[in-house]
């Protein structure tokens, strides 16, 4: 292997720092876009009953905000219930798109390396070509192991390149993909939170108006009471 690596020349360093920094990247989306971890199951009926119970004081919303990146999202929106649908809607879109952007945190450093590590390799090739004919006009084509240093350096450059680049890109893809399914799941929860926030405060609007009508009835009977009397 170190053969190998000492034969592709001087540009074999930055396709190894390519390669280790496409590693550090991909372990660290695998651990980051865990969907259980991200949008837990559970958590979308935990707040339904905190908030048909009415228990949602700042405490617990706290806790849910640093629960997952669900609970932030719904955390924002429930902060905003009181000042109705859009105020509550825009506050979730805000924390949303915040939640997205750090999921996909070195997503593009990801999608650089894939598009560069293959022409690093091809930078390699034509390193290796200049090479090649250099000893040709050096020594001629009669010894094969003259020229046979500069079409190593070629071949393995662009191997090199093309397999750091292709697996980089699968996962890219791969991540980018997972990034575009929880963003649905956090958007298909918050629009549950906001319709069922939505209703239950029209449900108190309604009960408090319903309210407001029976005392007014109330009273509007006891002033005949007195009048009779």
């Amino acid at each position: 292997m170190l053969e190998i690596f000492k034969a592709g020349g001087f540009l074999m360093w930055p396709l190894m720092m390519c390669s280790l920094a496409a590693v550090v990247i991909i372990i660290e989306k695998f651990w980051m876009l865990k969907v259980n971890a991200v949008v837990p199951s559970k958590l979308q009926a935990q707040i339904t009953e905190l908030i048909e119970a009415e228990t949602l004081e700042a405490h617990k919303v706290e806790a849910l905000r640093r629960h997952s990146s669900l609970g932030e999202v719904l955390a924002a929106g429930i902060r905003n219930r009181a000042h109705g649908r859009d105020q509550m809607k825009q506050a979730i879109e805000e924390s949303g798109r915040f939640v997205v952007h750090r999921l996909s945190k070195r997503m593009n450093a990801l999608g650089t390396i894939a598009s560069v590590s293959p022409l690093v390799g091809l930078l390699g090739t034509v390193v290796g070509m200049i090479q090649v004919f250099a000893a040709i006009r050096v020594s001629g084509v009669g010894d094969p192991t003259v020229l046979s240093g500069g079409i190593s350096q070629a071949l393995i450059t662009t191997a090199v390149g093309l397999a750091i680049g292709i697996t980089s890109l699968l996962f890219f893809r791969y991540f980018k993909g997972k990034v575009d399914q929880i963003a649905i799941l956090l958007e298909r929860n918050a629009i549950h939170l906001v319709e069922l926030a939505t209703a239950k405060r029209a449900t108190a609007i309604a009960n408090a108006k319903k309210g407001q009508k029976t005392s007014a009835k109330k009273l509007q009977s006891n002033r005949k009471v007195a009048q009779d009397k």
